[in-house]
């Protein structure tokens, strides 16, 4: 252990620096908004923003180097753990050379049999969430837009509450629930989709309410005029509009299910039920990371990044036509 500290050290120093950059940062802007803020420092008007150009292209780098930072701590870790994860080993160090050894540790090693069964259970349980909290998003979305103003300004705050709301406490108390209704909700996978749809659906509302506020309310009418009924014309005529939002509602439930740990491991039961998350914990725990989890996150990294780009050239090819 003492090694791999020593050895981590060095990959991880730069990156717990850009960290301590970032933060210091961060709190340079707030304090320089709060003052320009309360009139602590001067407002410059337009025309002396135009003539001060050496100020504006100091801001510009300062604001590149801000966003640089930010990245660098974001996706530098990331792409560590990809590099790495062909060493073959957990030292951060290439030894034994360039391998794929981690890869085929997937298939032959002594947790392959269990990494298997926690990826079966979380596709299946992210699947389930992800499309039950994207129908009940979407009609509820539907519902709310149609609420007066006092009412829909109350509804949207229930709503938020999950969001704002620390997820250990939702965790505990669906545990409690289902602790109270235990004929009712039997321990195993109906809890943890219930638990996952009541998460993620308010994300699901989130996502599809802007898009449905834009949407012109004669539509809907022209299309009652024309002969279609309520049903058939949110059908035909406002589910088409708000399929983008309903689109990316999915993605986000998805994902928010995907890697989701605290509600899982405090709902799951003693079924056996292991998602990746729950699975990832629990062999670390007792024999830290093992070098095929630097290959299980790189091959999740990779796919989930094809995934998001293909969604977003699809998007733009759609918006320029």
């Amino acid at each position: 252990m003492t090694d791999l500290l020593s050895l981590s050290r060095a990959a991880y120093g730069w990156i717990i620096a850009a960290m301590v950059l970032v933060i210091a940062a961060e709190i340079c802007v707030i304090v320089w908004l709060l003052l320009r803020r309360f009139g602590v420092l001067p407002r410059q008007n337009r025309s002396e923003l135009k003539r001060s150009k050496p100020s504006k292209r100091l801001a510009r780098i300062f604001a590149d180097g801000y966003l640089g930072l930010v990245l660098a701590c974001l996706y530098l870790p990331i792409f560590l753990i990809i590099v790495f994860s062909f060493s073959g080993g957990s030292r951060f160090t290439f030894d034994n050379g360039f391998n794929f050894d981690s890869y085929k540790a997937l298939f032959d090693s002594e947790q392959s049999a269990g990494l298997l069964s926690a990826l079966k259970y979380t596709a299946i349980l992210a699947a389930s969430a992800s499309v039950i909290s994207t129908i009940l998003g979407a009609f509820s979305t539907i519902g709310i837009y149609a609420l007066g103003r006092r009412m829909k300004k109350i509804t949207l705050t229930v709503n938020q509450l999950p969001m704002i709301n620390s997820e250990v406490v939702m965790a505990v108390s669906l545990m409690v629930f289902f602790a109270a209704f235990s004929k009712i909700f039997p321990q195993g996978m109906t809890r943890l989709i219930i638990s996952h749809v009541a998460f993620c659906t308010p994300y699901v509302v989130l996502s599809i309410l802007p898009r449905l506020q834009r949407m012109d309310p004669n539509m809907y009418e022209a299309a009652l005029d024309l002969g279609a009924n309520p049903f058939t014309a949110m059908i035909k005529v406002v589910f088409p509009y708000i399929m983008p939002g309903i689109v990316s509602g999915f993605a986000m439930a998805f994902t928010l299910s995907l890697d989701d740990f605290i509600i899982t491991q405090f709902n799951k039961g003693d079924t056996g039920i292991e998602t990746l998350s729950t699975y990832i914990y629990e062999d670390a725990r007792v024999k830290s990371l093992e070098p095929f989890w630097f290959a299980v996150f790189s091959i999740f990294f990779v796919v989930m990044f094809t995934l998001l780009l293909v969604m977003n050239i699809k998007r733009t090819q759609k918006e320029a036509k």
